[in-house]
């Protein structure tokens, strides 16, 4: 049996030795100790259509995409693809956790052998940790990444945008962001600390860079807040006060929320967005209250702090939160794609059972066709699941700590 042991140690101890630049052909490299004769990297774009080379010197591959071959079913899917009829190329998924980088081609004789499925994915996850660890020091896989050229704004904003996905036992935060050149001005954010995870879902008005700064102004706030300890309301009062100050004519909607993953207690102020939806048994049930507090940058309009609204999340349930370039995108003959539209959606996507980060990427693909490829406005959407291991009461368990 294959052992992918010593090439994952070798790989290990040679990056730090080399750049960047360098990744493709170490991984090469390494294929004989894992039985391959070719090893590739492929990545997804931004807009995650496409899967593209990173090659070194000797080896030719073609970009692919992502919805019509076997390396793209290997990425949506995060199952070993293996070439038809006995062929000797295998695709395997690029993960780190749960976020989705691309895939890692390997050609061998072996290549349909059941048993080359482990070894194949222990290196995958290595080569995943590796290109997330070169990868600040240089930029070719930035360079690799976009279709298009980058506009600055686009730049700022994905510069400061955690991994899409990240999950653990009890919960899954996944978000999409489209489009990926030029920006109007959505960003997101989160943060698990301890057993709560801090969520932030931010549209800035405005287009191009002044968007991308005030959104800059305004993430850079929420983190901030958030690391000094300071609770929903305080974290909305901050980021309003910035935003007033800094840039006194403008404003920005969010949905701000924390989960705590050992009880299922959701806490949410939504400043000006539109209404998240709540996901149960494979179907929108219903939308949660909003607006509860004015847009981030005139919460001096109003004397009442922020209502802060409280959910008992059930198991399994799933948030789903967006922003208006999804809701408002219109198609050429002027139909929107509206909230309607967005549950049906939703609702096949869940009952066919496609991983959220999935669901997430097929959502703004349609939303795209919807608007003929060209979108107005920022189209961002965000999941937020619910799926404790243990007792489905266990949000019982704070009422029985505060006693009778």
């Amino acid at each position: 049996m294959v052992d992918a042991g010593a090439a994952v140690r070798w790989l290990q101890l040679a990056a730090p030795r080399g750049g960047p630049d360098d990744l493709s052909a170490l991984v090469a490299r390494a294929a004989p100790a894992i039985g391959a004769t070719e090893i590739v990297i492929y990545l997804a774009d931004y807009a995650q259509a496409r899967l593209v080379p990173l090659l070194g010197a000797g080896l030719v591959r073609d970009v692919l995409p992502i919805e019509t071959t076997l390396a793209g079913r290997a990425f949506t899917g995060l199952d070993v693809q293996r070439a038809v009829d006995g062929g000797d190329r295998m695709w395997v998924p690029l993960l780190v956790g749960c976020e989705r980088m691309g895939v890692l081609e390997l050609v061998s004789s072996a290549a349909g052998d059941p048993d080359m499925e482990a070894p194949a994915r222990e290196l995958a996850v290595s080569v995943a940790q590796l290109l997330v660890n070169r990868r600040p020091y240089g930029d070719v896989i930035e360079r690799l990444r976009p279709r298009l050229p980058m506009q600055v704004a686009a730049e700022i904003v994905w510069g400061l945008l955690p991994p899409l996905t990240f999950a653990t036992d009890e919960i899954m935060v996944t978000a999409i962001l489209e489009p990926c050149y030029g920006v109007g001005g959505d960003i997101f954010d989160y943060a698990l600390n301890g057993d709560v995870l801090s969520v932030g879902l931010f549209d800035t008005c405005g287009h191009g860079i002044k968007a991308s700064t005030l959104a800059s102004l305004v993430v850079s706030t929420y983190r901030n807040a958030r690391r000094c300890g300071l609770d929903l309301v305080d974290m909305a009062s901050s980021i309003d006060k910035w935003v007033r100050s800094e840039h006194p004519n403008l404003f920005a909607t969010a949905l701000l929320a924390e989960l705590d993953r050992t009880t299922g207690r959701l806490r949410v102020i939504n400043a000006g967005h539109p209404g998240a939806l709540l996901l149960r048994d494979g179907k929108a049930i219903r939308e949660l209250p909003g607006p509860t507090a004015l847009p981030l940058g005139i919460g001096h309009l109003s004397s009442r702090r922020p209502d802060v609204h409280e959910e008992d999340l059930h198991a399994g349930d799933r948030i789903l939160a967006y922003t208006d370039g999804i809701t408002d995108a219109r198609s050429p003959d002027g139909q929107r794609f509206g909230v309607d539209r967005l549950v049906d959606f939703v609702n096949r996507a869940l009952n066919d059972q496609l991983p959220t980060p999935e669901t997430m990427r097929r959502l703004v693909r349609a939303v795209m066709a919807h608007q003929g490829d060209e979108l107005q406005d920022d189209a961002t959407a965000m999941f937020l699941e619910w799926r404790p291991p243990r007792s489905p009461l266990a949000h019982l368990s704070a009422l029985a700590a505060a006693g009778p």
